[in-house]
């Protein structure tokens, strides 16, 4: 049997409808230009419930979700554990996923820099840079020591005679205190430093009198200052700055010839991120930090709005970097 081949006619308007349906579907560009979220977005946060990151990052779920930023679900998830490398372990086995956002701190770098992770910042998609806090020196309120004279004297005669709470090894509390000690000729490689997973948890070792002495961001413990329960004796900034902190003097001040080092937050996701997705993340987080929710936060832990999207926030990490890597260096962190 043969079949004769014929040309099939389609009726005169079917070369319309096709035609239609082929400006109505997406390709090329057009089909990468726009992204929103489709899932659950999760904010992973790289330290326990209740620090001072963890408040942040469940703000920045409030506002997404009530200012309707993001339309699907938003949660966050607490992933503490290898000096905060755990969620960013966790975070980049989701390569090209925009529905993952990590809260994160140079703990980043210095995870790095001291050989506790192979993975370089790079191996992350900046999103936005949000905040950038300096750090302080702080004590219990009947602590003998009151300044960072008293701090200082005490660290000459034994550089282990008091003991310091942080929340990271070579992150930005550690390095801000070791400037200042080796500027003052103190042996920064024998200071006793105590690793807590959230300045929550180093405010109740302070409060409980198991450290001697805490060194945070000046957010974490303006709870506690104002309650009278500690102090604040140092601050690791080349000017004073405003509000509650305006009379703790900074380390130049009190003849410690050094300015600290400041502490970025800000968002990545993870690697291989596309544009339309990135874009996405730009646009949210800019409406986000124009909010009144956010001004007030801000306003009320003495910050500035630090904002920089995805772009300038990866030229900001370029230069804040190769000065952590200089600094690590300096005081032997550095594997």
């Amino acid at each position: 049997m043969k079949f004769r081949s014929e040309s099939v006619r389609l009726p005169s308007y079917a070369g319309a409808i096709f035609a239609a349906l082929a400006l109505a579907l997406p390709t090329g560009a057009g089909a990468q230009g726009h992204w929103q979220p489709e899932k659950p977005v999760e904010i992973i946060v790289p330290t326990g419930a209740g620090g001072n990151n963890d408040k942040m990052a469940r703000l920045i779920q409030r506002i997404l979700q009530d200012q309707k930023m993001v339309n699907t679900p938003v949660v966050v998830m607490n992933r503490p554990g290898g000096n905060q490398q755990l969620g960013f372990v966790y975070m980049n086995q989701r390569p090209g996923d925009g529905h993952y956002i990590i809260y994160a701190t140079p703990t980043v770098f210095s995870n790095e820099l001291n050989g506790v992770t192979q993975q370089h910042y790079t191996e992350f998609t900046p999103l936005a840079l949000l905040v950038v806090e300096n750090t302080v020196l702080s004590v219990r309120a009947g602590s003998p020591i009151s300044n960072m004279r008293d701090l200082v004297t005490r660290l000459r005669a034994d550089p282990q005679a008091v003991s310091f709470a942080m929340p990271a090894r070579g992150g930005v509390p550690h390095l801000t205190l070791a400037g200042a000690m080796r500027a003052s000729g103190v042996d920064v490689r024998r200071l006793k430093v105590v690793v807590f997973k959230t300045n929550g948890e180093s405010l109740t070792a302070l409060a409980g009198g198991h450290v001697d002495v805490m060194v945070s961001s000046v957010s974490s413990v303006l709870a506690q200052v104002n309650a009278g329960a500690v102090r604040m004796v140092g601050l690791g900034a080349a000017q004073r700055m405003p509000g509650a902190a305006a009379n703790v003097p900074t380390f130049r001040e009190q003849g410690i010839d050094s300015t600290g080092v400041t502490a970025w937050r800000g968002a990545f996701g993870p690697r291989g991120l596309s544009a339309a997705q990135i874009a996405f993340w730009d646009d949210a987080f800019a409406k986000l930090v124009e909010t009144d929710d956010w001004k007030k936060q801000l306003q009320e832990n003495d910050l500035t709005s630090q904002y920089r999207r995805s772009r300038d926030f990866a030229k900001y990490l370029e230069i804040d970097y190769a000065a952590s890597r200089a600094a690590h260096a300096e005081i032997g962190l550095t594997r």
